[in-house]
């Protein structure tokens, strides 16, 4: 399993989306939210949107990795899909947030690389946020303040991939499964 972090417009979602269309083999790990869907988005392809009331059935049912509420909304990780993914023996990539891979790092019983990406710079990603018009002033303060919290937990991840250039960053990412698999076959 690949587990992806990075805060809020570092553009997880943009490189997470060109690796699982790269011809890497990789099945996509789709989260689970309460938040309202943004211009863009497709059901079931970026989250399976849910109402309140259906991510706490799921939820109490045990059927999420992990799940938190984040910025008022919960996010969850579906437990059935990635348990049968890596049981017929593919890799899957989760873009999750630190604390859902802090809680993956623990609960699950399979073999894990963790990626943190991160923006070059606070005011890079400051602009970001303003660019893609889908927060108010209010809440991109908000998501500045917990990208530094974020930010502390790079040293908890096994790779750190600066996405100051799209490309070069999605480059970085496909060497890193590459080289993992690689490892992983020579273990074997």
């Amino acid at each position: 399993a690949f587990i992806v972090s990075a805060p809020s417009g570092s553009g997880k979602t943009t490189l997470c989306n060109k690796l699982i269309n790269s011809g890497l083999g990789l099945a996509r790990s789709v989260s689970a939210t309460t938040r309202k869907i943004r211009k863009g988005e497709k059901e079931g392809v970026d989250y399976y949107f849910l109402s309140e009331g259906d991510f706490k059935k799921q939820l109490k049912r045990g059927g999420f990795l992990e799940h938190a509420k984040i910025f008022g909304n919960f996010y969850g990780t579906p437990k059935d899909f990635v348990l049968q993914t890596l049981h017929a023996g593919k890799d899957i990539l989760l873009a999750i947030d630190v604390h859902g891979a802090m809680k993956i790092k623990r609960s699950l019983k399979a073999e894990k690389v963790f990626i943190f990406i991160m923006p070059p710079s606070m005011a890079a990603l400051e602009k970001r946020l303003k660019a893609r018009s889908a927060d108010s002033e209010a809440q991109i303060s908000k998501r500045l303040k917990t990208a530094k919290r974020e930010l502390s937990f790079v040293s908890k991840y096994e790779y750190t991939v600066v996405n100051d250039s799209l490309e070069q960053a999605f480059s970085d990412l496909k060497c890193i499964i590459k080289a993992e698999r690689s490892r992983r076959l020579r273990k074997s």
